[in-house]
Order: structure tokens, then C-alpha cells, then sequence
């Protein structure tokens, strides 16, 4: 489809150092963009500026939201509806699952259509499935895509009422350039760990697994990057077992200090877990940058984890909460560089075969335009 057309991203963070694939779809989706921010639903505009033009209107919609707790406000729909008609908006791509159910009715209103990406806790956190359970119903049934990032998530959105034929499972990727696979040949005992300090992702985990190795192999090393509402526990942990010489806590760190700890390791490990509320990952960017970059995988057999390891072939998937397990498999790949080399190699092939972001831009925009087409708005 040759034509121009205005596409409309709308997303509940400004900006989220963790939400590297909310960014990959703004900067590479096709046509002409605006994005929205702002939270469940869309405060501010591609300016910064309120939807909401009027002082008495702004007032309004906050005591509707905050005092009266109402998610159905008609003010700030007629302001996203008028938006989209003054913009000229031929499209919406909703990031996250309350995101597209909120803004559904406004979407409806304008006659636009409405591509839905869910992400992991959209779909698997209870409270949020409870909070928004009406709302996705009509979502479902107006929106003309829902994209899943992991076969746990197809499931969970047929669960929960969504046609499968509206269902596509297309994950997050890597762009796979910019992580070339490294030669660990040469690497130390030195394992590398990315993402946020939730419990999701428990690093307490990762650190009681490494105690273990670490006891195995005093020159092991572990390196945790990121932050979170687990960061002090995380580090208390490190103290109580006297592991502060050996793992290093970075805080959050930009794209290209990633890179360079990442030339210095020999293993990826992550050990995300079912959060108690149900909240789960979707497919993990980190343990696609990591693949891409041939880090030999320790991981858990969780959600689209599942799918970007080959367990056994790729990398070592163990159930959630098996510390013990995870600790084996990290002292294997301790014992062997050889082994973690000839993993991480084929695991650089599979992340390039499956995962690769520029197959995941295309899937996304094919979809773009049959949306547009059934819309027949270019």
C-alpha cells in the first residue's frame, strides 16, 4: 500500500527504560506517527499538551477519575475523538492490554481502526484482568488485531474471551545488528543478569543460585543490571551471604554499558517466575539481546521464555523456584566454555531465524494495512 496514512501509537509511560519495544515500534512502524501518553488512557498529546483543552474540562475529568473512581468518562473520550478527527488519525496501535480496552470507545466513535499489543501482566496480572474484564470484552470485539507475545498469552486471551481468529502471537525481537553474537571462547566464570528488581523476574533467585556456584568456584562472578522495588532486598541478600566481593550491582545502565558487560560474560541468567498476583513476562527483550549476542541461556521454563530457548539445544530451562536446578546448569556452563560457546552459538541462530526485530516490524505492519484496508481509510 503506497499511500501515506497517520498512525497513532498510544502508550501509559513517557518514558520507560525497560519498554525497549515500545520505542522500536514508534521509531519503524510505517507511516506518519503521533504518539500519545499518558497512562490507561491518553493525558497528554504528540505535543505534551492536555487533550483536554478547558481548565473546567480538566477539572471535571479529575474528579470523575480520582474522586468517583470512573473509567468511563466521557469528556476525556470526546477529547481523544476529537483528536483523532483534527489529527486526521486513519489508525490506533494500542501498547498494552488497557490501554486498547480504554480507549476502544473513542476509537469507535471516530471510526478508526484499532490494533491492540499486549505485553505480559495486560493479560496475566488478576487484578488488572478483574479492573478492565468489561472493557476488554468490547475491546475484543471492535479491535482488529490482538497481538500475543508468547503461546502462553494466546491462551490466556482466548481465556479470557478473545476470538482466536483475531489472535496473532508475534513476540517481541531483537534487533539483532545491533547485538552481534560475541566469541566467549576467551570469557571468565562471569554470569550476567538484566531487568527489573519485581518479582516476577526474582533476582533473590539468581543470587541464591550463585551462592551455590560461587561456593564451586571462588573466580565465579555475577553481575545484576537494573532496579526496582526488590533492589535493597536483593542487595541485603548479598551481604547476608557474603557474596559482595563476588556480585555486582550496577543500577540502571545505558544500552552501551550493557553491551560491554555482556563482552565480558559467558552467561545469561534470568529466573522469572508467576508473580503470586498471576502476573508473568511476556517474551523477555533481554533474553533476546542476550541470545543474539551467543551468551550461553540459564533460564526458567516461563512463558515466552519457552519459545526463545530451546531447552536442552540453546540453553538450560529449569521449572520456576528450582534454585538448585539453575545452580547445576550455571556450574555445567562454569566447567565448560566450550559447551557454553557451541549453546550461544545456536542460540545466535535461533534468535536470528525467529526473533529478529525487522520479521516482527514486518508482521506488525502487514497488519497495519489490512486494518487499513477493511477500513477503507487509505
Amino acid at each position: 500500500m503506497e499511500a501515506l496514512f497517520n498512525l497513532c501509537i498510544i502508550k501509559p509511560n513517557q518514558n520507560a527504560f525497560s519498554e525497549t519495544f515500545v520505542q522500536e515500534h514508534i521509531d519503524k512502524l510505517p507511516g506518519n506517527k503521533t504518539v500519545l501518553y499518558g497512562g490507561a488512557f491518553p493525558v497528554y498529546d504528540h505535543e505534551g499538551k492536555y487533550l483536554i483543552k478547558s481548565t473546567l474540562g480538566l477539572l471535571s475529568y479529575l474528579i470523575q477519575k480520582r474522586l468517583l473512581k470512573k473509567q468511563d468518562i466521557k469528556i476525556r473520550t470526546n477529547a481523544l475523538v476529537k483528536y483523532f478527527k483534527d489529527q486526521k488519525i486513519d489508525i490506533v496501535f494500542a501498547e498494552y492490554g488497557m490501554v486498547g480496552a480504554m480507549i476502544t470507545e473513542a476509537c469507535k466513535l471516530a471510526n478508526v481502526p484499532l490494533i491492540i499489543h499486549f505485553h505480559g501482566a495486560d493479560v496475566h496480572h488478576r487484578e488488572t484482568v478483574n479492573q478492565y474484564s468489561k472493557l476488554y470484552k468490547k475491546a475484543f470485539a471492535y479491535a482488529n488485531a490482538l497481538i500475543a507475545v508468547s503461546g502462553d498469552m494466546v491462551e490466556a486471551l482466548k481465556k479470557l474471551g478473545a476470538s482466536p481468529d483475531k489472535i496473532i502471537l508475534a513476540s517481541c525481537g531483537v534487533d539483532t545488528e545491533a547485538f552481534p553474537q560475541l566469541d566467549i571462547l576467551n570469557s571468565g566464570r562471569n554470569f550476567l543478569s538484566i531487568g527489573r528488581f519485581v518479582e516476577k523476574k526474582s533476582p533473590t533467585s539468581i543470587v541464591n543460585a550463585f551462592k551455590i556456584v560461587a561456593a564451586r568456584f571462588p573466580d565465579a562472578r555475577l553481575v545484576l543490571i537494573g532496579n526496582g522495588p526488590l533492589f535493597k532486598e536483593t542487595e541485603r541478600l548479598i551481604n547476608e551471604l557474603h557474596l559482595q566481593d563476588k556480585i555486582q550491582l550496577t543500577g540502571i545502565l545505558k544500552s552501551d554499558e550493557i553491551k560491554q558487560f555482556m563482552k565480558q560474560s559467558r552467561c545469561f541468567v534470568q529466573h522469572s517466575v508467576t508473580a503470586k498476583n498471576g502476573d508473568k513476562e511476556g517474551t523477555p527483550v533481554t533474553i533476546l539481546e542476550a541470545g543474539s549476542s551467543g551468551l550461553a541461556i540459564v533460564s526458567t521454563q516461563h512463558a515466552g521464555i519457552k519459545e526463545a530457548v530451546i531447552n536442552g539445544e540453546t540453553g538450560y530451562l529449569v521449572p520456576e523456584h528450582d534454585i538448585e536446578g539453575m545452580a547445576n546448569y550455571m556450574i555445567k556452563i562454569a566447567l565448560d566454555v566450550q559447551l557454553a560457546a557451541e549453546l550461544g552459538r545456536k542460540e545466535a541462530i535461533h534468535i536470528r531465524k525467529n526473533f529478529d526485530t525487522r520479521d516482527r516490524i514486518n508482521t506488525l505492519s502487514t497488519l497495519i494495512y489490512k486494518a487499513l484496508k477493511s477500513n477503507q481509510h487509505v
